[in-house]
């Protein structure tokens, strides 16, 4: 005599197929935001530089600050630069870079900003140091801030004018202090 085995059939609860699929869709609309911010590239000349704070490294403070916020920079033309001690262009635009801030630190008009971008500490202050850096530099942890501009490498500058908003995008090393000035003279009151 054969019995019969009848396994009851029970299926996934509705509830868990309705949060699966959410699920789902709320994967797929990340995944899509994603890559079209991707596809947006570099911000641009006319963008408003959204506030955010960069913690610095020791002994590269802005007036005796361990840490600055772009909003209170306001007022002031800023001058941010994303780098790495890894980065070969970093290397051939440093120098200028210092003998620029150097130019524009007495009248305290301009703010020169950088942003050390996916690095450690050591080499970080390493580099600083072999090129004689002295204006205010910090991590960006994270890339956080890296990615409100959506940098796609390294060296990156943004030149921020008095009201907050991008006048200049510079992909690449500055090669001279003029080039510098011929992008920030203009901004100056």
């Amino acid at each position: 005599m054969t019995e019969a085995i009848t396994y009851s059939r029970r299926g996934v609860p509705r509830l868990v197929q309705i949060l699966i699929w959410a699920f789902l869709v709320g994967l797929l609309v990340l995944v899509g935001f994603g890559v079209s911010r991707a596809y947006q590239g570099t911000v641009q000349p006319g963008y408003e530089v959204p506030d955010f704070s960069l913690t610095l490294f020791s002994g590269y403070e802005y007036n005796g600050q361990s840490e600055v916020k772009i909003s209170d920079l306001r007022g002031k033309v800023v001058f941010i630069n994303f780098w790495a001690s890894w980065c070969k262009p970093c290397e051939q635009e440093a120098a200028v870079l210092e003998e620029a801030w150097k130019y524009y630190q007495p009248g305290g008009k301009v703010v020169f900003l950088g942003l050390d971008y996916v690095d450690t500490e050591p080499e970080a202050r390493v580099f600083l140091k072999k090129f004689g850096n002295t204006y205010p530099n910090g991590p960006d942890l994270g890339t956080r801030i890296s990615q409100l501009f959506r940098i796609k490498g390294v060296p990156e500058t943004f030149i921020v004018d008095t009201n907050g908003i991008i006048r200049y995008v510079k992909i690449g090393p500055f090669l001279t202090v003029d080039e510098i000035r011929a992008m920030i003279d203009p901004l100056l009151p």
